[in-house]
């Protein structure tokens, strides 16, 4: 009876240990949408389900933890030899329980829910991003950080971008006026950024006066509708890589009526650094401060 009863007391003190190491391996966190994670203490197997969020590890200096990636993610270089999970909006939910993740990090535009759904129903947790401007890019790179065990790089790359966000700012305030911004992110259609975008916080951040703004995310326009807002800088990208985009400023620039053309202020810039919600964002803030304000 009595042996009984210490194997008893010994296989509780066991359960408990053993469950006390379970504990001290997860963590609970809340991702951005509020939603609880059980997540592990030290993820060594994650995959990125967005080009944002592949940057952001790699910039944390955790690339090697990447274990699978989207079709689109392109930068930095290192990222072209990482297995593919499909695209960003049609993940290869297959794929993705075949490379064993520990952990998956999704964004809330873009990503289905139905996918993140089915993961955590397979006992992949999932985090959500969900930046919205500036700051939230910047806390977002915190919190990832803190996810993957790189809190003190997160916190110095946060401290970083916003000093350098706030150069920007005190430096635009010197100008005496907000030059009018066309920003051009597709072809055909004509397509540019409405208020609710980051290139619009860019723009105004830059001190620019964006010809675009409004409710509407992505506006169209015709050109004659550019031609009578009579930008005085026009900024050309697109969200379709890989085209040609200097006969679209050589036709601009066609148009000597237009200030932009007149004072030579028709520029193609880099979209990654304008489209993506990562510490790149910052360098696109820059570029278009001196082309916005080159004095």
């Amino acid at each position: 009876m009595r042996v009984h009863r210490v194997f008893s007391v010994a296989l509780a003190v066991f359960m408990l240990s053993l469950m006390a190491a379970v504990t001290s391996e997860a963590k609970l966190v809340k991702d951005q949408l509020g939603r609880e994670v059980v997540l592990p203490d030290d993820p060594g197997r994650v995959i990125s389900l967005a080009p944002s969020i592949t940057e952001i590890v790699f910039a944390l200096g955790k690339g090697d933890r990447l274990k699978g990636v989207t079709q689109h993610c392109d930068f930095p270089a290192a990222v072209q030899s990482l297995p593919r999970v499909g695209s960003f909006v049609h993940p290869d939910l297959e794929r993705i329980v075949a490379l064993k993740p520990d952990l998956c990090i999704a964004t809330r535009d873009g990503n289905p829910q139905d996918v993140i759904a089915k993961l955590e129903t397979l006992k992949i947790p999932v985090y959500v991003v969900n930046p919205k401007d500036l700051n939230t890019v910047v806390d977002t790179v915190v919190e990832i950080g803190q996810l993957l065990n790189a809190s003190q790089r997160g916190q110095d790359l946060a401290h970083d971008l916003r000093a350098r966000i706030e150069r920007v700012k005190s430096r635009v305030a010197e100008a005496q006026q907000r030059p009018r911004v066309f920003f051009q992110i597709g072809i055909v259609p004509i397509v540019s950024a409405g208020t609710s975008t980051f290139i619009h916080e860019l723009i105004t951040t830059a001190g620019g006066h964006n010809l675009a703004e409004g409710p509407t995310p992505y506006p169209r326009f015709s050109r004659e509708q550019v031609l009578a807002l009579q930008p005085e800088v026009i900024i050309i990208t697109s969200m379709t890589r890989g085209q040609a985009f200097e006969p679209v400023r050589a036709e601009w620039n066609q148009w000597g009526s237009l200030p932009a053309v007149r004072n030579q202020r028709v520029f193609i810039v880099d979209s990654n650094l304008f489209d993506r919600p990562t510490p790149r964002l910052i360098e696109g803030l820059e570029i278009l401060a001196r082309l916005i304000h080159p004095e």
